[in-house]
C-alpha cells in the first residue's frame, strides 16, 4: 500500500510538470522581450532607501527619451548600452545632489528575478536582462521594475498599449491574468530545484 501511494505521489508530481511545460516555455519567452531595471540601495538606513528613490526618478526620466524610438528589446538594449556612461553620471549627480558621495555603477547584466507584480501586472521568475545600478556599497534593500516596455511610470493606458506592442496575446494575457499565479510559483519552485540540482552537480 505504501509503495502505491508513493508511486501516486511521484506520478502525480511528474503529470503536474509536464503539463507545465508549455506554460514555462511562455516564460522563458516573456523574459526575451523584456529588459528590466534593477537599483541597489547603499544601505538600508533611511537616508540611502530614499536616496535610492529619488536615484530611480532621475534614471527613469532620463532613460524614457532613451527607449521613444526602441520598436524592441534589443534596441532598447542597445540603447542602454550605448548611454551606460551618461546614465551613471546622471544617477552619481543625483547622489552628490543629496549630500552623498558614493560611487556608482552602471551596467548590463543578465540576472534571476523571482515572479514580481507590479499593479496589474505579473512577471514571471527567470533569467532577464536589466540595468543594474549599484549606489556604493550596494548593500540595502534593492528596487526593480520593467524598463521596456515601459511599465514603470507610464499612465495605465500607456501600459497597456506598451505591453501589447511586446507581447503576442497569449503573453499578455498571462502578465495580465491573476489566475496564472499559481501556475507562476510552480514555475518558480522549479526553476529553484533545477538550479540547485545543477549547483550540486558542479560541486
Amino acid at each position: 500500500m505504501k509503495i502505491f501511494i508513493k508511486s501516486a505521489c511521484i506520478a502525480f508530481v511528474l503529470a503536474v510538470i509536464y503539463s507545465m511545460i508549455p506554460f514555462q516555455s511562455e516564460c522563458s519567452q516573456i523574459s526575451d522581450e523584456v529588459f528590466r531595471l534593477h537599483i541597489l540601495a547603499n544601505s538600508d538606513s533611511d537616508f540611502d532607501q530614499n536616496l535610492k528613490l529619488k536615484v530611480r526618478d532621475k534614471v527613469l526620466c532620463f532613460t524614457q527619451s532613451l527607449f521613444e524610438s526602441a520598436k524592441s528589446k534589443e534596441e532598447a538594449e542597445k540603447v542602454i548600452s550605448e548611454n551606460l556612461q551618461s546614465i551613471a553620471d546622471v544617477a552619481y549627480a543625483e547622489v552628490l545632489n543629496n549630500g552623498f558621495d558614493y560611487s556608482v555603477k552602471a551596467e548590463i547584466t543578465n540576472m534571476y528575478f523571482s515572479t514580481r507584480y507590479y499593479d496589474n501586472y505579473t512577471l514571471p521568475s527567470g533569467m532577464y536582462d536589466a540595468l543594474r545600478i549599484t549606489i556604493g556599497e550596494g548593500k540595502g534593500h534593492n528596487w526593480w521594475c520593467v524598463m521596456y516596455p515601459s511599465i514603470c511610470i507610464s499612465s495605465e493606458s500607456e501600459k497597456d498599449s506598451k505591453a501589447r506592442e511586446v507581447f503576442d496575446q497569449k503573453q499578455y494575457d498571462i502578465v495580465k491574468n491573476e489566475q496564472y499565479q499559481y501556475k507562476f510559483k510552480i514555475v518558480e519552485l522549479f526553476e529553484q530545484f533545477c538550479s540547485s540540482f545543477e549547483n550540486q552537480k558542479q560541486i
